[in-house]
């Protein structure tokens, strides 16, 4: 129904086959897109790899956002290599363990500063630095949680750094909407990735999901990467600026 031969993407946050930015970067393959994929660190890289080099990734870069000057050296690579952009996947979040693992009164600023930096306002930056090589338009992505909008049992304070997440979404795609550009959140349900095992009884929030959600599934890494290549598509260009639930109706009911 839709084609995205041609295209060029650059996925942020593959770190294993388990991860969501990887069920996103095979859906992109998948539809004909060219990629770009990033790894963490040199620890990181031996697990990415192979999968970038399974999808014949163009690029295969370090980042670090919390580098000064790593994002510069990463889009004038794809500048340099592409000379454009049309699709971003920002899929990364980070929270110290000990604040992560308290309750939000007593966050840190300095704990609390880092999330905002590593899951929010990295964003935020990657964007800035996408705008001007999608000057034919393009589409920008993130990964939210349901914890944004209500009060979900453990997971602490991602629940705010997630609602600025989406709300920082809201904004951009309205800036940014004259341009073509279009900004989305999107809001799996709870999955087995490596990131959401250092949630406390990560387990019980599973089943509980699974339990309650109207399709009683949970969502898999496909079900995002198909919604994602959906809004990375032409026929998607009149979406702009929404929070998209791909969680088997859990969140109505949840």
């Amino acid at each position: 129904m839709f084609s995205l031969e041609g295209q060029k993407a650059l996925v942020v946050g593959v770190a294993n086959d388990q991860s969501i930015a990887w069920g996103i970067a095979r859906a992109l393959k998948a539809q004909g897109a060219d990629l770009a994929v990033t790894y963490l660190n040199a620890k990181a890289e031996k697990h990415v790899r192979p999968l970038a080099e399974e999808l014949d990734a163009q690029i295969i870069a370090p980042l670090d956002v919390a580098e000064d000057g790593a994002l510069d050296s990463l889009f004038d690579e794809i500048a340099a290599t592409w000379g454009r952009l049309d699709t971003l996947v920002h899929s990364i979040a980070f929270c110290p363990k000990e604040d992560l693992h308290g309750r939000v009164v007593d966050c840190s600023r300095e704990g609390f500063g880092v999330a905002l930096d590593i899951s929010v306002h990295s964003f935020m930056r990657m964007v800035r630095k996408a705008e001007p090589l999608m000057a034919r338009g393009g589409t920008c992505m993130t990964v939210s949680y349901l914890g944004a909008g209500r009060v979900v049992d453990n997971y602490n304070v991602m629940g705010p750094v997630k609602a600025c997440l989406e709300s920082v979404t809201r904004y951009m795609a309205a800036e940014l909407g004259p341009k073509g550009i279009s900004v989305h959140a999107l809001s799996p349900g709870p999955l087995k990735t490596r990131a959401a095992s250092g949630i406390a009884h990560f387990d019980e929030l599973l089943n509980k999901a699974a339990d309650r959600a109207p399709t009683h599934a949970l969502a898999t890494i496909e079900d995002v990467g198909a919604y994602a290549a959906f809004l990375a598509s032409p026929e998607a260009w009149n979406i702009t600026g929404g929070l998209h639930h791909i969680d088997g109706g859990y969140n109505i009911v949840g």
